[in-house]
């Protein structure tokens, strides 16, 4: 636990990227793209080389965040597609985590003014849920840039400007508004970039910037043998030089504007009371492996690191030590308690969840033996797609056929090589499959258990089934 006093609770800006991999940084050792107010982030407090997600696509990683439950306990294990309300007023909406409890709750019972700028996609759009007063919403999660449809006061609103910038003005005015309370804020700036569409979406000032680069630091490999064209939308392959371009900008873009926010809050005088985080809900692979999209971007689905690895960056001048670098290996089910307890938030964690806090490790305090041997393991599921990995070693699991993988992480960073059927290494797949099955048995909650969700021979997964509860909603390739 931390000693540390604070004067009092400290705002929070939380600022969540869509599909960025943490390769697409500055501050990460990409020179190509450029990230000057993320790399600001990073210089000014901490960054962490080893956050995963703890699902490799948007809607189940983003509810593990908010929730500290895995897939297998909160039951969204893909994209929704259906639940989240329709122009017309004619879909059905759904609330998908309807009596599971977010932090943003915890944080609103504690005195925290809680605004949403963005990307929701976690069921029913029009209506302000889990503790938010301040609700401006994507109605559905994806769409062009330009022309986005966007939800204010249970109302859409047709954006015609660049939704980027559209998301970022609507974040300043909730600053704006709050500043000078003596409650404090909590922020959640939940951008749409860098995900597709790139070609023909974003502003010619920042697709220039990339006009004349080389991609070196994103070689684009032989095609995987699995690789789904529709994970992505056809076009990609044929025109991956425009799509480097578009993802890039549209990074680049994006922190742009994280600029104005943290400009924002210097100009109020309030940025040494806040705590800014950064982060993505899952990975991306811009070629790399020979895939473009993250977990579903293959079928089988895939745990390359490039999909469930992702950015974290978290600073707060004063009491994160400032360009830090943390290797410890932590997952997005800590996120909840972490924040809560930095917060001061008093959080009584439950045993039935998974995570722990790193808020000791924020300070920069050497993290307690007990503490350690639990982020000594990390676990993903994507639907019956299981993963361990440790520093050393990678585990995949897919149920109830295979194939199956293991990687020496350690000699075979980049997962060339397969070790599953090479008898040497029998002995530890068989110490990670166990390592990986007894900490399931643990934690999934066997009503919502992703392993039993029935998948088409797309990669979809049917979220009518046992995790669905029986709601009429489905998933499809993001």
């Amino acid at each position: 636990m931390m000693n540390h006093t604070q004067s009092k609770n400290p705002n929070i800006v939380f600022i969540l990227a869509d599909d960025q991999g943490p390769w697409a940084l500055g501050a990460g050792g990409n020179h190509e793209i450029l990230t000057p107010n993320l790399d600001r982030i990073a210089a000014e407090g901490m960054r962490f080389s080893s956050f995963f997600c703890v699902s490799p696509v948007c809607s189940p990683a983003r509810a593990s965040l908010l929730t500290g439950r895995i897939p297998s306990q909160h039951g969204i294990h893909d994209w929704i597609r259906a639940g989240n309300g329709g122009a017309s007023g004619q879909e059905h909406t759904v609330d998908y985590l309807q009596g599971q409890r977010a932090y943003t709750e915890e944080l609103a019972e504690h005195g925290y003014n809680c605004g949403l700028s963005g990307k929701w996609h976690l069921g029913d759009s029009y209506t302000p849920q889990k503790g938010f007063t301040h609700w401006y919403v994507h109605e559905k999660g994806g769409s062009s840039y330009y022309n986005a449809p966007m939800i204010r006061d249970g109302k859409l609103e047709i954006e015609p400007r660049y939704v980027t910038e559209a998301i970022t003005d609507d974040a300043l005015r909730f600053i704006d508004s709050h500043a000078g309370e003596d409650a404090p804020f909590y922020l959640s700036v939940h951008y749409t970039a860098p995900h597709s569409p790139w070609i023909d979406n974003h502003p010619k000032a920042f697709t220039d910037l990339y006009e004349d680069c080389t991609f070196e630091t994103c070689p684009q490999e032989p095609l995987h043998p699995n690789f789904l064209v529709s994970s992505v939308g056809k076009g990609t392959v044929e025109r991956t030089r425009e799509c480097l371009i578009g993802y890039f900008a549209a990074v680049t873009a994006m922190d742009h504007h994280i600029g104005r926010i943290l400009d924002r809050l210097e100009q109020h005088g309030i940025r040494e009371e806040t705590l800014v985080v950064f982060t993505s809900d899952n990975g991306f692979n811009c070629g790399h492996h020979g895939i473009w999209g993250k977990g579903n971007g293959t079928f089988p689905q895939n745990m390359y690191d490039t999909s469930v690895k992702v950015p974290f960056l978290a600073s707060h001048p004063g009491r994160i030590p400032a360009g830090s670098v943390c290797d410890e290996m932590v997952s997005g089910y800590d996120f909840m308690p972490t924040l809560l307890e930095y917060a001061g938030i008093p959080y009584t964690h439950d045993s039935k969840l998974p995570g722990r806090s790193f808020a000791g490790l924020l300070l920069g305090e050497a993290a307690e033996a007990s503490a350690l041997e639990e982020c000594v393991v990390v676990y993903d599921e994507y639907g019956p797609v299981r993963m361990a990995r440790t520093k050393e070693w990678k585990y995949v699991h897919r149920y109830p056929y295979g194939p199956h993988e293991l990687y020496n992480m350690a000699n075979d960073p980049e997962e060339r090589k397969n070790l599953i059927d090479n008898p040497v290494y029998k002995t530890q797949a068989e110490q990670m499959k166990d390592r990986l099955e007894n900490w399931f048995v643990r934690y999934v909650d066997p009503a919502m258990d992703g392993i039993h969700e029935p998948v088409t021979g797309k990669g979809q997964l049917d979220l009518a089934g046992p995790a669905g509860r029986g709601k009429k909603a489905f998933a499809d390739l993001e």
